[in-house]
């Protein structure tokens, strides 16, 4: 007996067969696939480059006046900031573990060209203008940028 001829077995069986019509086979689906953002793609590089940022030369520059100097190399201690904020390069804007680590700053390539970008006179409202063609145009001056002195060297 063929399962046909069977009147318990329905006659419409399904033999797992899939419909190849594109039509009939998107039925019930959202046509919308992947990110949910419509389309916008969010830029990764710019996320990465503000991550690392460290302050402009402007402001190092302001940072590098003896009273604000001061402040910034005898912090109290922050247990939140790296080395309990007592070991921070002034010129590079940057916290380290320890004395030993901050010295090792010192001679470093990233820290040397700091100090050669700070040679340089910052900004002002008033170079911009002389270079708009509201004045003679002046050079910047080079101010003579030395690392700060460690606590062992002051002794």
């Amino acid at each position: 007996m063929n399962y046909r001829d069977n009147p318990e077995v329905p006659h419409r069986i399904s033999l797992g067969y899939t419909c190849r019509s594109p039509a009939l086979s998107n039925m019930g689906k959202s046509k919308q696939t992947g990110n949910h953002n419509n389309g916008k793609k969010k830029n990764i590089a710019k996320k990465w480059k503000t991550k690392r940022r460290t302050k402009d030369l402007d402001q190092i520059h302001s940072d590098m006046k003896p009273e604000t100097a001061a402040k910034l190399l005898h912090q109290e201690v922050d247990y939140d900031v790296t080395g309990c904020a007592q070991h921070y390069c002034l010129h590079c804007a940057r916290y380290f573990v320890d004395m030993r680590s901050l010295k090792e700053h010192f001679k470093t390539k990233v820290h040397k060209k700091r100090l050669k970008q700070l040679r340089e006179e910052p900004y002002t409202q008033a170079e911009a203008e002389r270079a708009a063609g509201m004045g003679s145009y002046i050079p910047p001056k080079t101010i003579e940028v030395k690392t700060q002195p460690t606590e062992e060297d002051m002794d």
